[in-house]
């Protein structure tokens, strides 16, 4: 079993910190010592945040003490494992064009067509190890080794929402517009982020998402333009 530790970060955050790779293995165990602890929330515990490979638990250090907090994860860390399930969800896609811009630029990186790029992307499923940057935005993996360019040298001040991009072995939509810096091969006219909704984020850590290939009138269609 891979190891973890306890890291205080000031008064008022503790890491469980597991090693520092992606690895859906440490992933798994991730979720599971973190929905572990949302069994037995102590007073004063505000968030607990999921990512790649730790936990992070903050809390007011006026409402528990951080003795009380760490004999809490401790405990948590020496129970045995529990069964996470999966969601599996499939997105569609529109590939290229206006929607993909860095389609091109992928191809040269991999040496191979920009159909190739598209039907590696397509060929296998992907884990979402978490949720970061804006609101709804998934950070999931791992890309095939062949297309995983890294993040572009000047970032985009404005990405268009529902944009799909590459970084390294990260894929991910843009839930809403704005900057970033990821080579866009194409766009979704699925909604990841409704501030409206009960459920605002339609992923969460440990999904398994599919991509589906669909035509420019369907996403038109779909979007309603």
């Amino acid at each position: 079993m891979q190891e973890s530790k306890l890291l205080r970060v000031g008064d008022s955050t503790i890491v469980v910190e597991f090693p520092q790779r992606i690895d859906p293995i440490i992933h798994a165990r991730v979720l599971a010592l973190a929905a572990r602890i949302r069994q037995t929330v102590p007073e004063g515990v505000r968030d607990i945040i999921e990512s790649y490979c730790a936990v992070t638990v903050e809390f007011d250090p006026l409402r528990t003490d951080i003795d009380h907090v760490i004999k809490l994860l401790k405990s948590k860390i020496e129970e045995q494992e529990v069964a996470k399930s999966s969601r599996e969800i499939t997105l569609p896609i529109c590939y290229g064009g206006e929607y993909g811009p860095d389609l091109e630029c992928v191809a040269k990186f991999a040496k191979c067509s920009e159909a190739e790029v598209i039907e590696t992307h397509l060929s296998r499923d992907y884990l979402v190890y978490m949720l970061g940057f804006r609101p709804g935005f998934a950070y999931m993996g791992s890309v095939d080794s062949r297309i995983a360019i890294p993040r572009r040298g000047t970032p985009r001040l404005r990405v268009p929402i529902g944009s799909v991009g590459l970084a390294g072995h990260q894929t991910g939509i843009y839930p809403s517009a704005g900057p970033g810096g990821w080579h866009l091969i194409g766009r979704s006219p699925a909604t990841l982020f409704d501030p409206e909704s009960n459920e605002p984020f339609l992923l969460r850590g440990g999904d398994v998402v599919s991509f589906k290939s669909i035509t420019r009138q369907e996403f038109s269609d779909r979007v309603g333009v």
